[in-house]
């Protein structure tokens, strides 16, 4: 029960609202500031980390301003401070878990990479270490990944032939490296996440199936033994290089070991999804199946009868590679350009796994220092013989199932690497190429998500073209055709919306004082002798002004006619509900005049409800307020009351 005192307030409340009048709320519309202008806001975009170093923020003291200001670019000096030994014990498991899934999936990517195997371990050391100390995910495992992997070889082959001049080959694929550590860094620091998602998540969907598709044919060539193969990445080529290739001599003792460990890998996969307490078994089989394969191979010289083998890797801590980066070379616009491309992709695929387990976990994933910390891994991979490293989703899901605490399962896997690097490369002599091809071959079901393509289809058809499109496109095209297919569907798909913007008629909803479409809402009630529509556009520009003004005019007659003969709802008002408009050009000011004009020469007036800051600010200057009378309004049910006094 509610005391006298408190209905009383909430009276006087009541009473100190309502002493101000509708032409007084219609000056709040009109009497605005001056909204920031576009410069303003370019420049908060792009320099708003400024304010969080507080050597450069005025409102901060100087007290702790370097300890703060290197917090902020160096997340690992944060945390560290609360580490204690028990996440230490569970930081050491995963680390040492990632360690057994991350070698042989290494030394497979590489060659994916159609790189030397000791890059992909290269890739394993180096980039983790940097990550932990400027990353924020706790559960994100740093390397190498199939996606990119695929994507760097089918680009960096047209510059240079890896097989002719692998020297030339590697170079370029290090140049790519820097130039995509760049783009990464420069997204972070100016606050240009924004060209991320130009990949929408249907594209990527999509991407990622054809990548996978497309990446498993070409580990055909190592499951099978092959001696010659494509190196083309589409569908039709593959099949045909497949098919010639039978009819050359070639061993089925690869396909019978290759395809026996792959097995060994995917039931094992099962059992660890059936049973979590498992979770171990799924990320040593790699391991388990590269060692046990190079036992047999060495006990039965297998090598002597046809099967493959890895032969050297050469081991030891990464050789620097500074002087192996090419500024000056012909190809060097053709590499900066697969550098931003494969920057894209990379920061698009962490992002995501890091905001997944981030979200899980109950913490916020900073996306630009995200950025900012790949960026500057993948620069520093580039000076140490490693190419692009980034996010990988399983081995991430193997270090969040094996309990790790903090990034120092990162920091636990690349010293494990590194350990292996500088012993155990000489134990690899034997090791089947057929084991590495069915390592990869193990890891793509999880790229295939047909799950989330139903799911796109039933919400979305537009989402679904972009996404079978980038499916297509890099299956019988070439990855980079399928990600500008993707790219250009999701823009035509932007571009149909902003130029064909949807109008709604409105009506009152019984016993409230809210608006909404007719359509919508069937119980919703028009008021006789007015039109109420709402724009769903946020920009009203040169693209669609006139598309809209046609459309309202549509209405205003069609209402007209269903009203002839009856007096009463004739339409005299058309109120104008733009509080979905967050900008307007001189087009849409344009179209607005010329609405006004024939509505006014039809003897019907035309009214403003919501006006966004920007858009009555340019309303104002344009003198299009005067025009219609001051008829702008702070709802739709004030310019409803107005016309009714």
């Amino acid at each position: 029960m509610t005391s006298p005192l408190t209905d009383t307030t909430a009276d006087q409340e009541m009473l100190d609202l309502e002493k101000y009048d509708c032409v007084e709320r219609v000056q709040w519309v009109l009497n605005t500031p001056k909204p920031p202008g576009l410069g303003h806001e370019l420049m908060e975009t792009a320099f708003s980390w400024r304010n969080k170093i507080p050597f450069l923020n005025k409102q901060s003291g100087w007290k702790g301003e370097v300890l703060s200001m290197l917090q902020a670019t160096l997340p690992i000096l944060s945390w560290c401070q609360n580490y204690k030994a028990t996440k230490f014990k569970h930081d050491l498991m995963a680390g040492l878990t990632l360690a057994s899934l991350c070698i042989p999936q290494s030394i497979g990517y590489a060659t994916l990479a159609k790189l030397d195997p000791q890059y992909g371990l290269y890739t394993s050391v180096v980039p983790p270490l940097i990550y932990a100390v400027m990353g924020t995910s706790r559960e994100i495992a740093i390397g190498p990944v199939a996606v990119i992997s695929l994507l760097l070889s089918s680009m960096v082959q047209k510059l240079q032939d890896p097989v002719a001049n692998p020297i030339a080959y590697q170079k370029l694929v290090l140049t790519a490296t820097f130039f995509a550590g760049t783009f990464q860094a420069a997204f972070g620091l100016f606050r240009s996440g924004f060209l991320v998602d130009f990949l929408s998540h249907a594209a990527i969907v999509g991407f990622m199936a054809g990548a996978a598709i497309v990446i498993g044919l070409q580990q055909l060539k190592g499951l099978l033994g092959f001696t010659q193969f494509t190196n083309k990445t589409d569908i039709i080529s593959v099949m045909k290089a497949m098919w010639s290739s039978f009819h050359h001599p070639w061993s089925p003792h690869n396909f019978i070991l290759g395809s026996s460990f792959l097995i060994f890998i995917l039931i094992t996969r099962f059992l660890g999804k059936r049973n979590r307490k498992l979770f171990w078994l799924p990320a040593i089989a790699p391991l388990l199946s590269v060692i046990l394969a190079t036992l047999i191979v060495f006990l039965t010289k297998a090598d002597k009868h046809g099967v493959k083998i890895i032969k050297h890797i050469k081991g030891g801590l990464n050789p620097s590679s500074v002087h192996q980066l090419q500024f000056n070379g012909p190809h060097v616009g053709e590499v900066a350009k697969i550098g931003l491309v494969v920057a894209i992709i990379a920061l698009t695929e962490a992002i995501a796994v890091g905001r997944s387990f981030a979200a899980i976990n109950g913490y916020h994933l900073d996306g630009n220092k995200e950025m900012v910390a790949m960026g500057f891994m993948n620069i520093i991979g580039s000076f140490t013989s490693c190419y692009v490293a980034t996010g990988s989703f399983s081995r991430t899901a193997v270090n969040f199932s094996a309990g790790c605490e903090t990034a120092v399962s990162n920091i636990v896997m690349a010293i494990t690497v590194f350990i292996s690097l500088e012993l155990f490369t000489r134990l690899l002599y034997y090791t089947p190429t057929a084991i590495l091809a069915s390592i990869i071959l193990s890891a793509l079901p999880g790229l295939i998500d047909l799950n989330e393509a139903y799911n796109i289809w039933k919400v979305d058809k537009l989402d679904f073209l972009a996404c079978i499109g980038a499916f297509l496109g890099v299956l019988f095209a070439t990855v980079e055709i399928g990600l500008l297919v993707a790219v250009t569907i999701s823009f035509a798909k932007i571009i149909l919306v902003s130029i064909r913007p949807g109008t709604e008629t409105l009506g009152r909803l019984p016993g409230s004082d809210m608006f909404g479409d007719v359509n919508q809402y069937p119980m919703a009630v028009k008021t006789p002798g007015v039109l109420t529509m709402r724009l769903k556009s946020a920009l009203l520009c040169f693209a669609n002004a006139n598309f809209v003004r046609e459309r309202i005019m549509k209405w205003v007659v069609e209402e007209e006619k269903d009203s002839k003969g009856n007096a009463e709802k004739t339409i005299q008002l058309v109120i104008l509900d733009i509080s979905n408009l967050m900008d307007i050009d001189t087009s849409g000011i344009a179209s607005l005049e010329e609405l006004h004009k024939n509505l006014d020469s039809n003897g019907m007036k035309l009214a403003i409800a919501n006006p966004r800051w920007q858009v009555i600010h340019k309303l104002k200057l344009a003198n299009f307020v005067d025009k219609i009378g001051g008829r702008v309004y702070l709802s739709v049910g004030e310019a409803m009351d107005s016309f009714s006094l």
